[in-house]
């Protein structure tokens, strides 16, 4: 197949790239709420990422006080994006569209492909939107064919999580280890000082981001989902990666996965875990003993970690005015002060440059050095491999063959195999000839 960069791909701007749920994508729901916001009233879909629903009423609450001729419906659309995206999927094909939708990392893209939702660029300058002072690695996630399809809102890295004591108990640095290779070599003492029925380490499931979250940990290997659209699930580098997974549960016997890794972790289950920056401010609360962040581990200073987290988009079927209040909302609640406040309390990055310039930014990060990790960890970040955010399903299939070689003890060679075979499919029909 022909090699395409990012940007190229990003190009082609008729590509005709969905999932078998998104295939009715160009329906024209909305029309029985097109006075939604005509009438003074935004509606803003969410799944509260981070648990963040008390945050965003506080934010619409500010809203509405500097603009008092807008009234914001905030509608719990899901529990998670997924179930955010299926709804949003489903008002296409003929409900009552929002004014504004939470998309993730791996949703928004197939939506901008169809064109379902609205490109934001010409709409910058009626609204007066600067981006300039967006953090350029986190708006420029959201660019395809020439143009901007949503603005970063809860946006995140995995961080690596420790339990301090823990480590105080087995005799190692207050510090998160510095590679995988070590982590492997401080598991047994791990293992030991935390005692039978709880393990060292957990890793997320499938549904917790698996895929994403052990991203990283190929990369710091040298290997990779994919190089943009060449896959590399069976690359032997890739592989060892896999089978470093396999070894930390099924070998040295000190991890474990978790369908719950921020509870488990905050409930002294497991000793360590990555989770997102998203579930900082939960494991805060929730935890009742002292825990350190760290980077994730890197190799040979090699970046290990991805970004993730979500942006908020405009659907494409509603009036320009609709769409004009709606991305003043969006302005309005990533703008510094609030994105600094919605960091503050929840937990992910900052989406503003200015806005770790904020005093009560500063002071926060200075009481916080776990929520400093986050935004020091952002300049060592890279983009996430096509075949997790491009390839509709492509995280779920990632996720549900890293757990067979996590539970079931697949050979790893099998387990990727079937993952390479699935997506290099999806690429093959649906992919391939649009580009």
């Amino acid at each position: 197949m022909q090699s395409y960069t990012r940007r190229s791909f990003l190009g082609l701007g008729g590509a005709a790239l969905a999932t078998a749920t998104l295939a009715a994508c160009a329906g024209t729901g909305g029309s029985s709420s097109e006075a939604s916001s005509e009438s003074g009233t935004i509606t803003f879909w969410s799944n509260h990422p981070g648990k963040s629903q008390d945050v965003e009423k506080e934010l619409i609450s500010r809203f509405r006080s500097a603009h008092p001729d807008l009234q914001v419906n905030l509608v719990s659309a899901g529990k998670n994006y997924e179930e955010v995206s299926q709804k949003f999927n489903a008002a296409l094909s003929g409900g009552e569209l929002p004014d504004v939708v939470v998309l993730s990392d791996v949703w928004w893209f197939n939506y901008a492909l169809n064109k379902t939702i609205t490109p934001l660029d010409d709409l910058y300058s009626q609204v007066g939107i600067d981006t300039s002072d967006y953090v350029d690695s986190l708006v420029a996630d959201y660019e395809f064919a020439g143009n901007h399809w949503a603005l970063p809102y809860a946006r995140s890295t995995p961080l690596f999580y420790y339990n301090k004591q823990l480590w105080q108990q087995a005799g190692l640095p207050d510090r998160g280890p510095q590679t995988w290779q070590e982590f492997g070599e401080w598991g047994p003492r791990l293992q030991q000082a935390i005692g039978s029925g709880k393990h060292a380490h957990g890793w997320g499931d499938a549904k917790d981001y698996l895929g994403w979250t052990f991203e990283g940990p190929v990369w710091t290997f040298d290997g990779a989902y994919s190089d943009e659209w060449a896959l590399r699930f069976t690359d032997e580098k890739t592989l060892t990666a896999a089978r470093f997974l396999a070894d930390t549960i099924h070998t040295g016997k000190y991890a474990v996965v978790s369908n719950d890794i921020a509870n488990d972790f905050a409930a002294g289950v497991i000793g360590s875990t990555i989770a997102s920056t998203g579930d900082l401010s939960g494991i805060t609360t929730n935890a009742t003993f002292e825990f350190g962040t760290a980077f994730l581990p890197s190799m040979d200073g090699k970046p290990g970690c991805p970004t993730g987290g979500a942006g908020l988009a405009v659907p494409a079927n509603i009036s320009d005015e609709r769409k004009r209040n709606a991305l003043t909302f969006i302005e309005f609640v990533t703008n510094p002060e609030n994105t600094a406040y919605f960091s503050q309390n929840v937990g992910y990055m900052p989406v503003r440059k200015s806005a770790v310039n904020d005093p009560s930014m500063k002071a926060f990060l200075e009481q916080n050095p776990n929520s400093r990790t986050a935004v020091d960890q952002l300049a060592h970040t890279r983009s996430q491999d096509y075949a997790r955010v491009f390839v509709p399903g492509g995280d779920q299939i990632i996720g549900t063959g890293l757990e067979q070689i996590a539970l079931q003890n697949v050979d790893p060679a099998v387990a990727l195999g079937g993952v390479q075979d699935r997506i290099q499919q999806i690429v093959d029909r649906q992919i391939a000839p649009n580009l």
